[in-house]
């Protein structure tokens, strides 16, 4: 499919298939670990499809890959972002093949203008497979339901993220939120119902791989915070502390900031507030230092329980489920090893914590089916 699009960007303009559709196809094809596209089959495995199904959901699985090509390509640019998966971003690799550092625009450089576009395209392209892959499919109108909520979810999560760096918001519960929006529905949840969809599956299934993927989603963009915060570039592929120094509004911070006010540590919130979002010149030093708050704080030992015991959810959710079994286990693999979390079983079911309680709750219209 990618080479058809080039082939086309090419017919149309070298220059334009070379700096912009060229760098599309590549960033999309190398790296990145395919979990979207991923979810989307295993969610239409365990929902009782087949090989009759395979071309179209392999075909709606790469017009995921597309929109998170997008997805990643502007957030980098907008929030300066040098690196992704170990190499320079999009808009870095641009102004730095016309030397354009300097020439400040509306939206940063030539680089940054150029990666709107890129993104752009991406998002273009991944219309298109979506409206090709599903075209004289049965479960084509349900399908594009969800595809349209996806797409609005993911602008509207960035931008919560991007509204809490300039407003300095400092809320656990906007913190939820944007999780929620911009990873636990974008990218686990919509993923999963869009396979099942496409399986035609009973309501009922269809619910419980909805409040699966609500749980896991939000799992997995706390153990992102956690690996943004304190991983390992060489594995993110992203500098380390790179979401302190952008004030990136985390669930970890926020938790971090509360448990500090609670126990009266000035200083531990005095150092956070030096930190975090101060952007340039925030050296090492300093990034150690709000590491060290987080963990005194607890928050850090917090979060990573709160991981634990939503995929716990998540995975109860599916056990409940009338799904086909061998594909769930697959599936239920592929959730935990996105969380960070070993291959094996969840731990005995406890009661519901103040988190779960507010992904469960956190929008009637939304999600009311998971009440």
């Amino acid at each position: 499919m990618l080479d058809r699009r080039l082939e086309e960007s090419e017919a149309l303009d070298p220059l334009f298939a070379a700096d912009l559709a060229g760098r599309v196809v590549r960033f999309t094809l190398q790296g990145g670990r395919r979990m979207r596209p991923r979810l989307c089959w295993w969610g239409m495995r365990a929902a009782g499809g087949g090989a009759p199904l395979a071309e179209t959901a392999l075909g709606v699985a790469g017009a995921l890959e597309l929109v998170q090509t997008c997805a990643l390509i502007q957030d980098d640019m907008m929030d300066g972002s040098p690196l992704r998966r170990g190499r320079p971003a999009v808009h870095v690799e641009i102004d730095e093949q016309y030397a354009t550092q300097r020439r400040d625009r509306p939206c940063g450089t030539f680089g940054g203008a150029a990666a709107v576009l890129a993104g752009d395209l991406a998002l273009v392209w991944a219309d298109d497979a979506f409206a090709e892959a599903t075209a004289g499919s049965p479960a084509a109108v349900p399908a594009a339901a969800v595809w349209r909520s996806m797409r609005t979810e993911m602008v509207a999560g960035q931008y919560l993220d991007l509204h809490a760096q300039v407003t300095a918001d400092r809320s656990s519960a906007r913190a939820v939120r944007s999780a929620v929006l911009k990873t636990a529905l974008y990218s686990v949840e919509r993923p999963l119902v869009l396979g099942a969809t496409l399986a035609g599956t009973s309501a009922s299934a269809l619910a419980a791989l909805r409040k699966a993927g609500r749980f896991a989603g939000v799992a997995f963009q706390l153990h992102d915070d956690l690996q943004g915060a304190f991983g390992d570039p060489a594995s993110t592929g992203k500098p380390v502390g790179e979401d302190l120094r952008e004030g990136r509004l985390t669930y970890l911070v926020a938790v971090a900031r509360e448990r500090c006010e609670a126990a009266g540590d000035r200083s531990g919130l005095r150092v956070l507030d030096e930190v975090v979002g101060a952007r340039y010149g925030t050296a090492e030093e300093d990034v150690r230092r709000a590491h060290e708050v987080v963990d005194r704080s607890g928050a850090r030992e917090q979060v990573v329980a709160q991981v634990e015991r939503l995929c716990s959810r998540s995975e109860d959710a599916l056990a409940g489920a009338v799904l086909d079994r061998a594909a769930t286990s697959h599936l239920v693999r592929l959730l935990r090893g996105a969380c960070g979390l070993p291959p094996g079983g969840s731990p005995e079911p406890a009661a519901e914590t103040g988190l779960e309680t507010e992904v469960v709750a956190f929008d009637d219209a939304l999600i009311g089916d998971l009440r």
